[in-house]
Parts: structure tokens; sequence; C-alpha cells
């Protein structure tokens, strides 16, 4: 199974939270009240988002966090990216950075990159904004 780690989905969660009125700065409590997450998670996340270029970050009294884009411009690879790094599916795809003591003789090298391209651009194609929609009931 393919699995996100927890962060990735409270990373959506908080970025929603302040999506909810993207002009607005909110200091990590209230995005910690807003989105039903503990503080301490917040903070951690903010801190990887505005590292990854997702939020920015004002100090002072009027200061907390905005987002740097709008929810349309944020993609939900930007956010698990920031969060998980280097997107891929197995350590041979797409450049990978661990050596395969197989991979002189691997028939699969190099087909991988399909599906991990696949996935990259699924994860493209989605942005903060649609995870943001309201859930269609199944008829």
């Amino acid at each position: 199974m393919i699995k996100l780690s927890r962060m990735s989905d409270y990373a959506v969660v908080v970025l929603e939270t302040l999506g909810r009125d993207s002009a607005a700065s909110l200091s990590a409590s209230q995005i910690a009240q807003g989105s039903g997450l503990p503080e301490p998670t917040v903070a951690k996340v903010l801190k990887l988002m505005a590292a990854g270029g997702i939020v920015t970050s004002q100090r002072g009294a009027n200061g907390g966090y905005t987002l740097s884009r709008t929810p349309r411009e944020i993609t939900v690879y930007d956010i698990v990216t920031s969060i998980e790094g280097r997107l891929g599916l197995t350590a041979c795809v797409d450049g990978g950075d661990e050596p395969c003591a197989l991979e002189a003789h691997c028939a699969m090298s190099g087909r991988w990159d399909i599906v991990n391209a696949a996935v990259r651009t699924t994860f493209q194609g989605i942005t903060l904004e649609d995870m943001m929609k309201p859930q269609k009931k199944a008829a």
C-alpha cells in the first residue's frame, strides 16, 4: 500500500484553515483552534510549509501566517513534497538517490518512471482549492 504520512494530511487541514480567508493572517494557536489539531503539530506543519514557500510568516503583534499563493495556485504536489520530500514510488524511480545493486541486470529499470510520472501529474492537477470544496454525497 502506498500511504502518505499523517503530517501530509495535517498539512492539508492546516492550509484549508488558512485558505478559508486567504487574506487573513492567523497565529498558530488560531489555526490549531480552527482545525482541531494540537498546536505543536500545527507549528511543525507551518514550519515545513514556510520552508516550502507555501505560507509566509510575519512576526509581531499583528503577525501570523498567510498563504503565499491562492488556494487555486497551491497543488497537492506542492504540499506533499514540502512534507515528504521527493515523490518517488521506488528507490530507483526518476533519478533516485539510492543505489540499486540490481540496476545493471534489472528488467524493470526505468519502467517505474511511467507510474511515478502519472502519480506526480495527478498530484500536480489537484489544488488546495479542490480539496477545500465540499464533498459530494454518493447517490
